[in-house]
């Protein structure tokens, strides 16, 4: 029967330093196996035509997922395999054209032995990350990368922790050394994550969020005072582009404009759209980002702009609102 529960509060916090003292020890002393093994790893992932086959048992296992899905997001095709699956059926996944990347603290993993000898006659390079130079996966490896750790976290010292905090961070190193090789950028991050926040930032471009055609609110410059606050109340933008016949933008007419007419006492009835905008509004291109329309109106401390296409002719205008319901911003 397991002892009865009791909780010391010094003593958890006791444990928790010492697991952060032991698991940064782990990472330093990880630090200093590296050498040419690592160098030689990330080149055959580089270079293989394939892709990078993970796999592992147990929290080993787990720690292949995230790295095959770590090196997947970083411009380095990769999958998990499961080596008891691999063992019946899923092996016919990993080709001659992948470098499979073993994953085992002992190299003694029975699930990985059994396949072992398949694995060299597909003809894959074969890396094993490993705390154990001497094992069994290591001795079948093109290319043993040392995972090895002092001690575990674990008071019992059998519980994988400082291991798999070792795994983590050189499948993450692997990844970081893999995407500077490739010249891996934000843009390409972008393209793997489309969901995300930077995905929006990086991949939404102003036509995919501006009002256009009948939505963009426009008027001729001899258009009467009164009109023109007809088509911004229509449009419902607070702003409204004074444009010539062809598109070619000459102002803009905001609220804010109005406001400061009011507050001069003008009598605005016999005004027209030219005497009234705003020359030299700012700008965009539809084909510029949205998060650059944004800084725009950061910069400038404005809530909307008019949209140009490549011809520099009217095509849409964009507020703040739009780029919060795309979560541009």
């Amino acid at each position: 029967m397991p002892a009865k529960p009791s909780f010391d509060a010094q003593r958890a916090l006791h444990l928790a330093h010492q697991t952060f003292d032991i698991e940064s020890q782990a990472l330093l002393g990880l630090k200093a196996r590296q050498g040419e093994s690592f160098t030689r790893a990330v080149e055959a992932m580089l270079l293989c035509s394939g892709r990078v086959v993970v796999m592992g048992m147990g929290k080993s296992g787990h720690v292949g997922r995230k790295i095959a899905a770590t090196l997947a997001s970083t411009g380095t095709p990769a999958m998990f395999v499961h080596p008891a699956e691999a063992s019946h059926g899923d092996l016919g996944m990993v080709t001659s054209a992948d470098v499979v990347l073993a994953i085992s603290n002992s190299g003694e993993v029975d699930e990985l032995a059994a396949i072992l000898p398949a694995l060299k006659r597909v003809g894959v390079t074969l890396v094993a990350m490993t705390g154990r130079a001497e094992s069994t996966l290591a001795r079948h490896a093109d290319i043993v990368l040392s995972s090895a750790v002092d001690q575990e976290a674990c008071p019992m010292n059998l519980a994988p922790t400082a291991s798999t905090t070792a795994q983590m961070a050189l499948g993450d190193a692997l990844a970081v050394a893999l995407l500077d090789a490739r010249g891996f950028r934000e843009e390409d991050f972008a393209r793997s994550h489309p969901g995300g926040a930077l995905g929006r930032k990086l991949l939404t471009h102003v036509r995919d969020v501006m009002r256009s055609g009948d939505a963009v609110p426009r008027v001729l410059p001899d258009t009467p005072f009164i009109e023109t606050m007809r088509e911004m109340t229509k449009k419902g933008l607070g702003a409204t582009a004074i444009a010539d016949p062809q598109g070619h933008v000459l102002g803009i007419f905001t609220d804010g404009d109005l406001r400061r007419l009011l507050e001069q006492g003008m009598d605005l009835r016999g005004l027209t759209a030219r005497d009234v905008m705003h020359p030299n509004p700012r700008l965009v291109r539809e084909d510029a980002l949205a998060v650059d329309a944004a800084d725009v109106m950061e910069q400038f401390r404005i809530t909307s702009v008019l949209v140009l296409d490549c011809d520099g002719l009217l095509v849409g205008a964009l507020n703040s609102n739009d780029l919060m319901r795309a979560k541009v911003i």
